[in-house]
């Protein structure tokens, strides 16, 4: 987790790095969208490579001196479609965000109806929300989940998309904890002849890992962040079909960014490579286990999970049989040293600046080595700081986080 040296020179700043490191130290981060990134990834972004401005493609830069960096960047392409069995591989978004960004530009027009999940039960802002690209520039649909199980309604999925005709079909979410059904939603995207983009972004270190069947088989397109179960850098990758080739290119650069962060793009290298092994693989299965366990006793001890539990590396609870809202929840689990994220149920009653729920997610712990046999004294650790408003209390439950985590 770094060593807490400070060594920018700038003494404000090193007691910024050494406080964070304190903080990350000195309590459980239980964040989805956040993991660990290995020795290799962090040795990566800290090289040469963060000097070199090399806007362009491989081969076809703006700038000289990028006989190195084009290597670099041909290895990191060639890394990524081996691990996915990609046709094509961008590793030049700077984000998930701003690959999501690339894909909605190469293939809809200002205006074009686009089809995903609704975002106020588990859909991520890029997937239509107003205050973003995808809901200013496009016209959003959304489909939902089930009433009675919380899981994708796919016969809505049809109906909408055979009655819209959008220009695309996404699937993906930021806090719903199951897979997708991709042979059936590949069979929709036909039928309605649209392509089908999945955000992989929580999803696609399990399919690298093989702990969740890959949409890429499936998919016209594929975007995911390098830095949530992955334990990559802060970045964002484009598979595809290699037919798709020129125009997502053209998408990323120039129309939607300029130069890539080089470092970054070597670290992402250093990632796939390392997503490769056993290793990873087993930390993927570790993030699982994990969840399911953890969301397993939060349940016994009377939280609701949504959907009754997770395929993945986080789950989303209910935490109003305790009287409170999420982001109450959200306060007092930080005070006793357990960070989560506020989260809305799938048919919220609250507002959602408030929420009923919590997101809990196991990529931080697991790469650092908490166990299965951990997870009971986690459970109580958590209810007990929900259910009381004591600082004392708080105080006392954080030692014992620490201790948990470090012993």
């Amino acid at each position: 987790m770094g060593t807490g040296e400070v060594t920018t020179g700038d003494r404000r700043v090193d007691a910024l790095i050494a406080r964070e490191v304190r903080r990350r130290a000195s309590s459980l981060q239980l964040i989805a969208s956040e993991t660990e990134p290995t020795p290799g990834v962090r040795a990566a972004m800290a090289s040469v490579f963060d000097a070199k401005y090399a806007e362009g493609q491989p081969t076809s830069r703006f700038h000289g001196g990028c006989e190195v960096v084009d290597e670099l960047e041909e290895l990191a392409v060639a890394r990524a479609r081996e691990l996915f069995g990609a046709g094509y591989a961008n590793v030049q978004p700077l984000s998930g965000t701003a690959a999501n960004l690339a894909v909605f530009a190469a293939f809809a027009q200002p205006g074009d109806p686009v089809l995903a999940l609704r975002l106020d039960q588990g859909g991520h802002q890029t997937h239509g929300s107003r205050a973003n690209f995808s809901g200013r520039w496009f016209t959003p649909l959304h489909y939902g989940l089930r009433a009675d199980d919380e899981l994708v309604d796919y016969d809505q999925v049809r109906e909408l998309a055979l009655v819209h005709r959008p220009r695309l079909l996404v699937v993906g979410a930021t806090s719903y904890s199951r897979s997708f059904d991709y042979p059936l939603l590949r069979q929709i995207a036909d039928e309605a002849a649209c392509i089908l983009l999945v955000d992989a972004a929580h999803l696609a270190g399990h399919a690298a890992a093989g702990t969740l069947p890959s949409p890429v088989p499936y998919a016209d397109v594929v975007t995911f962040s390098t830095n949530k179960v992955f334990r990559g850098p802060r970045g964002g990758v484009i598979l595809a079909r290699a037919e798709y080739e020129r125009v997502l290119r053209k998408a990323v650069h120039p129309f939607t960014q300029g130069g890539p962060s080089m470092h970054a793009v070597a670290a992402k290298a250093v990632a796939f490579a390392e997503s490769a092994t056993e290793d990873f693989a087993a930390y993927v299965r570790t993030t699982v286990e994990l969840a399911q366990d953890l969301s397993a006793e939060l349940a016994v001890r009377g939280l609701r999970v949504v959907s009754g539990g997770t395929d993945t590396h986080q789950a989303v609870v209910d935490v109003s049989p305790l009287g409170i809202s999420g982001v109450d929840a959200q306060h007092r689990l930080s005070r006793a040293g357990i960070v989560v994220d506020k989260a809305v149920l799938p048919f919220e009653t609250r507002p959602v600046n408030e929420g009923s729920a919590i997101r809990i997610g196991t990529p931080v712990p697991a790469a650092l080595g908490l166990t299965t046999d951990r997870i009971p004294a986690l459970a109580d650790a958590m209810v007990a700081a929900m259910a009381t408003p004591d600082h004392a209390e708080h105080d006392r439950i954080h030692r014992e986080i620490s201790r948990l985590t470090t012993g």
